[in-house]
């Protein structure tokens, strides 16, 4: 999955991408230019499959990052809006920290204040795209329309009406026919989104609301400098944390893009592979390899809280708790498979 990290500038947007990805910022990037990182996300059942199988290779599931430039108040060119459109997830960072070294571009700092105009911009940029694209289907349905273009004119109509609103298109209901129509508009105020509240050290902890996760970059930096792992855990316990915000928040942006992980496992490889909820296990098989999906027999299961409970594959089996599915079988969280197929 593509996850496009956006905000004002002097937000904390290049300190989150550095710790998520461990690349840091090129000094000489270029102005609109945006930066990608891969991030593996820590998993601890991956880690006790590794220590129970003891395989040649483990792989945790990764996601990928896209630090974009900077979102301008009233802005004309919104250069960040390419390449926010091309990813899966908006995470939104928002300035919640106060300091006299680091400027604010509105002269002060105001959380809500500055939600509320990136929330303006998205819905502007929506607008003038779904405005263009009906100007063109205006000229082009001089020649007569398809039954295609028809409903494509009728549902940008209805999403010209929700931005005028200052709705965001994510309200907008649609059909599966209908929702396969403007795919490639791919419109930023129907993508998913994550406000990521960049705070201080006092608000750690501090609840912002449901659509909302805080971190604070300044002390994460600090906890991620610190390679002794007692040490580590020690200035966590001292500062309230008790789980590092960077596992945090990749759990969250799971939730935000309703994904969830299965593995497989065994002397070779321990690894996971990410989903999205409600996916059937041919779809699931499709992850790894498309013969998989294509030449799905059957899948064979375990969960997670079984092996770990057994300590074995065996034991598992000796407790009647191996399961055995068909292309039916919807793949749930924690699932550890074995798909069997025929091409």
């Amino acid at each position: 999955m593509k996850i496009a990290i956006l905000g004002l500038a002097q937000t904390g947007k290049k300190t989150l991408f550095t710790l998520l990805t461990g690349r840091p910022v090129p000094a000489n990037r270029k102005p609109g230019e945006a930066v990608e990182g891969t991030a593996p996300i820590h998993d601890s059942r991956v880690d006790a499959l590794k220590n129970l199988y003891q395989p040649e290779k483990t792989a945790y599931a990764e996601n990928q990052f896209v630090l974009c430039p900077d979102i301008t108040d009233g802005g004309t060119s919104r250069l960040w809006m390419d390449p926010a459109r091309r990813c899966d997830l908006l995470c939104l960072v928002i300035r919640s920290f106060d300091s006299p070294d680091i400027f604010h571009p509105a002269g002060s700092v105001d959380p809500e204040r500055d939600r509320e105009m990136i929330e303006t911009e998205l819905l502007l940029a929506d607008m003038q795209l779904v405005e263009t694209r009906l100007q063109r289907i205006a000229k082009e349905k001089r020649g007569g329309q398809t039954t295609e273009q028809v409903l494509e004119e009728q549902i940008l109509q209805r999403f010209n009406s929700a931005l005028e609103d200052e709705k965001f298109l994510s309200t907008v209901t649609l059909e599966p026919h209908e929702e396969k129509l403007i795919r490639s508009l791919d419109l930023v105020t129907r993508t998913p989104l994550l406000f990521a509240y960049n705070v201080s050290e006092d608000d750690i902890g501090k609840d912002f609301g449901a659509d909302v996760f805080s971190i604070s970059c300044a002390i994460e930096s600090e906890i991620a400098a610190i390679d002794n792992d007692e040490e580590r855990l020690e200035f966590m316990a001292a500062m309230g944390i008790t789980q590092p915000s960077l596992d945090r928040i990749n759990s969250a942006l799971y939730d935000a893009l309703g994904l969830m992980s299965f593995y497989t496992s065994g002397k070779d490889e321990c690894r996971a592979w990410t989903i999205r909820k409600g996916s059937s296990a041919p779809v699931a098989g499709g992850k790894i390899h498309s013969d998989i999906e294509r030449g799905f027999i059957r899948v064979e299961v375990m969960k997670y809280e079984d092996l770990m409970a057994a300590g074995s594959e065996q034991g598992v089996k000796q407790a009647g708790k191996m399961q055995l599915h068909g292309k039916d079988y919807v793949i749930e969280d924690g699932d550890i498979c074995h798909f069997l197929f025929n091409v």
